[in-house]
């Protein structure tokens, strides 16, 4: 696996992991990629300094087992505690259509279908239509614990 800090066209920068640099390479060029803050597919890799390993033969100044971190922001908490109350919420009192979402939310919307809530998935493409016919969507927060 391999780790690259990522940046795209707006200049929003994330990090992503690769099983090989080819791997990137292959899901750029199709463009499978997305920024995962405005959600373009031109992204590019940034220029990072190599992880160079120490010799086995030298003691590391930094034990290999510890993590620097520094104190929780008290709001970032506060923050994340009500974001994944609302994706909670969601998930508690609607339906995960999946990949239907879509064509879902517009039987919904034109009558077609009982009025109710629903959830899941739908491309960045899918929700501007959506918008455009003034069918209210919104994403669910995306939690620390979904990028692992």
């Amino acid at each position: 696996m391999i780790k690259y800090s990522l940046i795209c066209k707006d200049g929003h920068e994330f990090e992503g992991w690769f099983a090989d640099s080819a791997a990137f390479d292959k899901l750029a060029k199709r463009k499978l990629l997305e920024c995962e803050h405005c959600g373009t597919p031109h992204v590019e890799k940034q220029i990072m300094a190599p992880n160079v390993g120490v010799k086995s033969n030298k003691k590391s100044s930094v034990p290999t087992n510890s993590v620097a971190t520094g104190p929780a922001d008290p709001r970032m908490q506060a923050m994340l505690k009500v974001m994944r109350e609302v994706r909670e919420h969601v998930v508690k009192n609607s339906e995960n259509v999946g990949d239907k979402f879509a064509d879902e939310a517009r039987k919904i919307h034109y009558g077609e279908k009982e009025e109710r809530g629903i959830y899941g998935q739908a491309t960045r493409e899918q929700t501007k239509e959506l918008i455009e016919e003034g069918i209210t969507v919104h994403p669910l927060p995306v939690l620390p614990e979904d990028q692992n």
